[in-house]
């Protein structure tokens, strides 16, 4: 079997914390976001190769990054686009990368910015079970939210009907991006797209496949987090933390407040500040500083703040002390 995990997303909606990083790099504890998911792979005999599909623009990251790392299995595919506006979709991206690869066997794709409270090993066990394509499904529990995702209905554990981000939602069970599909199906990735259907969203894909052939939903409940919005970064966070905090050994606190969730890592350095539910970068500097809710990036100076909800981006200096720039 093979594995296929999508990371050629370019996250501006985390922009300036993903300008120069890809959000799947975002540290996730002592991880990454999709160093999870590698090492679960890695794990599971089933999966013999692991494609790594990303862009043109983040090709030498992921490079640097599966060199240092101790996986055996990944392996980049690069997507030929570098830019937003070149992007012709994760389905056209996937069809593409089956055609590049000459992939002939089944087929898993996860996405590698979701972060996932299930085993994947569970998730093909189902697949194996039913020999028929699986979907992993979760219930956001908000028809506001289920707008912005593929809607599940189920007969039993079978997919009936897929909504892709419908205004009207039926029901709050959402699909998330982890799908198997069995030798005979991939090819009809490119069916799909040759009869003109959307290549966007892989549920587009799915709400096609369904009425060609059965396809099954693996519900899960525990926690599952898109990572796509510095919220939902931050709620993944508090989630690995547990309303704990971790701290670097290399970082320095001299009469800080550190509160719950809050992620300090190498060589920060907090001095009179305030901390709660944020992430502070390494080599980063805050001076009697209050934080909340923020994500503060690597090398940045902060003195006499008081913020929520920021972003600030590496290498940044404000200080609110007067005649000082």
């Amino acid at each position: 079997m093979k594995a296929v995990v999508l990371a050629g997303g370019y996250a501006t909606r985390l922009w300036p914390i993903t300008k120069h990083r890809p959000k799947m790099f975002l540290p996730i504890g002592e991880t990454t976001v999709i160093d999870r998911i590698f090492a679960e792979l890695e794990a599971d005999e089933r999966i013999d190769e692991v494609y790594v599909s990303t862009n043109e623009r983040f090709a030498a990251d992921f490079e640097a990054h599966l060199a240092d790392s101790a996986f055996e299995k990944p392996q980049l595919s690069i997507e030929e686009t570098s830019g937003e506006d070149e992007k012709f979709g994760v389905v056209g991206a996937l069809a593409q990368l089956v055609d590049r690869e000459g992939i002939d066997d089944d087929l898993l794709v996860i996405a590698g910015d979701n972060l996932i409270s299930f085993d994947i090993a569970d998730f093909l066990d189902t697949f194996e079970a039913r020999e028929a394509p699986p979907l992993a499904a979760y219930d956001v529990g908000s028809l506001e939210q289920a707008t912005f995702y593929g809607i599940v209905d189920l007969d039993g554990d079978r997919v009936v009907d897929f909504q892709e981000k419908p205004d009207d939602p039926k029901s709050t069970l959402v699909s998330i991006a982890c799908y198997a599909f069995p030798q005979e199906s991939v090819p009809l990735l490119a069916t799909y797209l040759e009869g003109g259907n959307n290549p966007d969203e892989p549920g587009w894909f799915i709400q096609w496949l369904q009425g060609r052939e059965p396809t099954y939903a693996y519900t899960f409940e525990e926690a599952w987090f898109d990572i796509g919005t510095p919220e939902s970064y931050l709620d993944a966070i508090a989630w690995h933390l547990d309303d704990s905090h971790l701290i670097a050994e290399s970082a320095t606190l001299e009469n800080a407040t550190i509160g719950e969730n809050v992620h300090v890592m190498a060589g920060a350095t907090l001095i009179d500040a305030d901390v709660e539910h944020s992430i502070v970068f390494p080599e980063t500097t805050l001076e009697g500083t209050t934080i909340r809710r923020s994500i503060i990036d690597e090398k940045t100076h902060l003195a006499d703040l008081d913020l929520a909800g920021a972003l600030i981006g590496a290498h940044t200096r404000i200080t609110n002390r007067h005649n000082q720039h």
